[in-house]
């Protein structure tokens, strides 16, 4: 299985990142309870495609490359055990796991701290924390938007909280208004269609 890896230095300190990405989506692929219509693998791979094209523009080492799309690739892979708290979940895999791929405890720790950052509500620190974070929320400033927003509403239907077609419009409205990237890369790239969409919610919604 190759997923990305062709841009990016993959062997650094005995790292084998191609090794930690197939293993991951594998279990994704095999595990993944089929009601996450949102924090599906495709999500994952949408994230760790995101990420990739906000690592090609940022002044990093390549050693924290890695590290990132790692943490990209992992950020949700918590899911595989509990949905509220996927996060913390997500950081017992990645001490499991991550070992057998030569990543030592100081790039767990990285990871799992860029993991974190994910945590709604998006606090992130560091330039790393800042690049996933907005990988993860690539898809706000994307003309399939409305597409994937209607699949977390899906997914909330069956595992937390139903919304009706009018205050869905408003939460996301809400997530919107309060949301911003925090790399150039990003801003540059979606912030632009992200206000697009705004205006689209706002049309719906009657408020111009």
């Amino acid at each position: 299985m190759l997923i990305f890896t062709g841009q990016f230095e993959v062997m650094h300190h005995n790292i084998n990142l191609q090794g930690a990405i197939d293993h991951i989506f594998v279990r994704l692929k095999k595990e993944l309870n089929p009601n996450l219509y949102y924090h599906s693998r495709g999500h994952t791979k949408d994230v760790h495609r995101a990420c990739r094209r906000l690592l090609l523009t940022e002044n990093i080492s390549s050693l924290e490359k890695i590290l990132i799309e790692t943490a990209a690739c992992y950020h949700d892979s918590g899911m595989l055990i509990t949905y509220n708290d996927h996060e913390e979940a997500s950081v017992r895999i990645i001490n499991e796991v991550l070992p057998g791929y030569g990543y030592g405890p100081e790039h767990i720790e990285m990871i799992a701290k860029m993991i974190m950052c994910t945590k709604l509500p998006q606090i992130a620190c560091g330039l790393n924390g800042k690049i996933l974070c907005d990988a993860d929320m690539d898809y706000l400033g994307r003309s399939d938007f409305f597409m994937i927003a209607h699949r977390l509403r899906c997914e909330w239907e069956k595992m937390s909280t139903p919304y009706g077609l009018l205050d869905w419009y408003e939460f996301q409205l809400d997530f919107l208004l309060k949301h911003h990237y925090y790399t150039k890369s990003a801003q540059n790239l979606r912030e632009e269609g992200k206000q697009k969409n705004v205006a689209e919610i706002k049309r719906l919604l009657g408020k111009y």
